[in-house]
């Protein structure tokens, strides 16, 4: 296999983990453990996460307006992962 169908891969693989995160950890209404949920360290959508102010309901709630009061719609769900991503992206760039 190549290189760019390696790093292809990868970025999939992260997507996916991005989303089964955000889905598990941040999307539903009134998270367990909200504010705490999101590691500093790990996993690099974790990262991402704190960079983006990503991290729990509150810091989505005052940075993007998307209310704390109910469950995450899928389209903020693939917006958020959007911004996760673009972030891990340009850190891969800028190496």
């Amino acid at each position: 296999m190549d290189m760019p169908a390696q790093g292809a891969i990868r970025y999939e693989k992260i997507e996916s983990h991005a989303r089964d995160f955000i889905i598990k950890r941040v999307a539903p209404y009134q998270p367990k453990n909200d504010g705490k949920q999101t590691p500093f360290k790990g996993h690099p959508v974790f990262k991402a996460q704190h960079a983006t102010a990503i991290c729990c309901r509150g810091c989505i709630m005052k940075w993007y307006g998307m209310p704390a009061t109910r469950r995450l719609m899928t389209d903020e769900v693939d917006f958020i992962i959007n911004m996760i991503m673009r972030w891990i992206k340009k850190q891969l760039i800028d190496i």
